[in-house]
């Protein structure tokens, strides 16, 4: 009366089907986003890594992974070069550690950048500074112009 006959049917992934295509599916697209999302960018980034160090040159500001930042003063062969990190302070360091590489260019504009603001900042009077009318002391208004045109 409550119970009522039960029938063998045939099992989801049973030999002979055509559901086990079905079941590699998911597995399949995983394995296709960590592709697209994981390795494929992980490569472009060691890449990019490996080009950055062989383009290396003679001065060169470059930061190490170790956050040292200095000057290239010399290539030594293929694995090490010297850098300056300090004025007649010198360091031999592997390439491979090199985590970030600043041409002239970079460090020149840096500097200008900084130049800029310690005269937009400059709280402490200078010879350049003359006082207003109100008697609040103000850079001359060239001096953000000189600040910008600093040569490092």
């Amino acid at each position: 009366m409550f119970i009522t006959a039960a029938y063998a049917q045939a099992a989801p992934g049973a030999p002979g089907g055509g559901s086990f295509l079905i079941q590699l599916l998911p597995f399949i697209m995983i394995l296709a986003i960590m592709y697209f999302l994981i390795i494929r960018p992980q490569q472009k980034r060691l890449k990019d890594h490996r080009d950055m160090i062989a383009s290396i040159k003679r001065g060169d500001t470059v930061v190490t992974s170790g956050g040292i930042v200095g000057k290239v003063t010399k290539l030594i062969g293929d694995n090490e070069l010297q850098l300056e990190i300090a004025e007649g302070v010198r360091i031999r360091l592997i390439r491979s550690t090199v985590a970030e590489v600043r041409t002239r260019g970079d460090v020149r504009e840096a500097e200008a950048r900084r130049a800029i603001s310690r005269a937009d900042n400059d709280d402490e009077p200078d010879d350049d500074d003359f006082e207003t009318e109100t008697g609040t002391k103000a850079a001359k208004p060239g001096a953000r112009d000189q600040a910008a045109k600093t040569d490092v």
